[in-house]
């Protein structure tokens, strides 16, 4: 449970979704909790997220998370395998090169051989 409740006036409830306005779009975008709470978006509970109304002409997105979407995809998971090779890569790299022995600012002291 997040702690957070309903944005709408005097309602008590657990929110359960965060509804964002894209005003250059005229669209509303409900979906899911949001990770944390911001100023420009709406936490709402169950009901009022059922209840949503937007102004005349504007459109309405509602995103569900499907089973699918729990946990990571598998983008995700090769984003992070890249992200974990690179890093181990560049170790390799830093290895071989000789120790710095001092540094400051932009400059820095190399031994000589």
């Amino acid at each position: 449970m997040s702690g957070r409740t309903c944005s709408r006036a005097s309602c008590t409830n657990a929110a359960i979704k965060t509804l964002t306005y894209v005003y250059s779009d005229s669209t509303a975008v409900l979906g899911p909790l949001a990770t944390y709470a911001e100023p420009h978006n709406y936490d709402l509970c169950a009901s009022h997220s059922e209840r949503l109304t937007v102004p005349v002409g504007w459109n309405v997105i509602k995103q569900e998370p499907t089973l699918e979407q729990v946990g990571p995809s598998d983008d995700d998971l090769m984003a992070i395998a890249n992200a974990v090779r690179e890093v181990a890569n560049s170790d390799l790299n830093r290895a071989s090169m000789p120790p710095e022995l001092g540094r400051r600012g932009h400059l820095r002291a190399l031994p000589s051989n």
